[in-house]
């Protein structure tokens, strides 16, 4: 017999699962015996999601839908889809992001509605969704995805850090009003994380990986990026029954940059 899996026969629901974080999040969900909703809007990255887990996970039950997070309905439709589909729901991965790089002095008001659209009300729309079936579940558990910038300062990023800090005083609130139902709401603030957005953007500058590689050196006391996996990891933890203890908790994956 082989050890137990931390959420087997749980089921969750990941947004911005097609790629990055989200993917490695629900490809380590898989493995740990949940049944696994990934969201996103791109549909041929959630495609390759889910053909990457079904062909190195036998029996693994997933299954994709595409979504934009900014549309309340949609998330109250894909929340009862995973529901018809599987029975239930457990776990609230709020991965779903955009990123802007605009600097404080020069953002438009449609920027900033545009970021607060999906890095704020998008997860709270999936978090109201999601509530009734969470707390129903007696183990429910959300996970939102913030960033280290939400807790340390940097320059050009003002309204994706913002945002992300914005997501961390949301997740407080929400962990006071859900305790009483059972659910417990946690945040991951992750640091330099090596994704194909940032490989993508690395290439359409005109830098190779050993450069980009070569950036985040100095942006943690561990001198490299993060793979998603790494990510993936803690936010497994925190959606497990071995957080049972834990809401309304940052917890910083950085490689120790909040420190620095």
């Amino acid at each position: 017999m082989g050890p137990a899996r931390r959420v087997a026969g749980r089921v969750g629901l990941i947004t911005g699962g097609g790629a990055g974080i989200g993917a490695a999040t629900a490809h380590l969900f898989c493995s740990e015996g949940a049944s696994v909703c990934i969201v996103d809007t791109d549909a041929s990255a959630v495609d390759r999601t889910l053909n990457a887990i079904r062909s190195t996970i036998h029996g693994s039950l997933v299954m994709g839908l595409v979504a934009d997070v900014r549309d309340s309905d949609e998330a109250v439709k894909t929340v009862n889809q995973v529901i018809e589909k599987f029975g239930r729901l457990d776990i609230l991965v709020n991965n779903a992001a955009m990123r802007n790089y605009s600097a404080a002095d020069s953002a438009t008001p449609e920027e900033w509605q545009n970021m607060v659209a999906v890095n704020l009300v998008g997860m709270s729309n999936y978090c109201k969704a999601a509530l009734p079936a969470l707390r129903a579940s007696g183990q429910g558990s959300i996970v939102n995805v913030s960033s280290c910038y939400a807790v340390t300062g940097r320059k050009g990023m003002a309204l994706y850090d913002a945002t992300k800090a914005a997501q961390l005083a949301y997740t407080r609130t929400l962990a006071f009003e859900e305790a009483e139902h059972g659910v417990r709401a946690n945040a991951i603030c992750p640091g330099s994380t090596l994704t194909d957005f940032h490989l993508g953007r690395a290439r359409q500058s005109g830098k190779d990986e050993k450069e980009l590689l070569a950036e985040r050196k100095n942006t943690s006391l561990i001198g490299r990026w993060a793979s998603p996996i790494e990510i993936a990891y803690p936010i497994l933890w925190m959606a497990s029954s071995e957080a049972s203890y834990i809401t309304g908790t940052t917890l910083l994956v950085d490689g120790g940059l909040h420190i620095m």
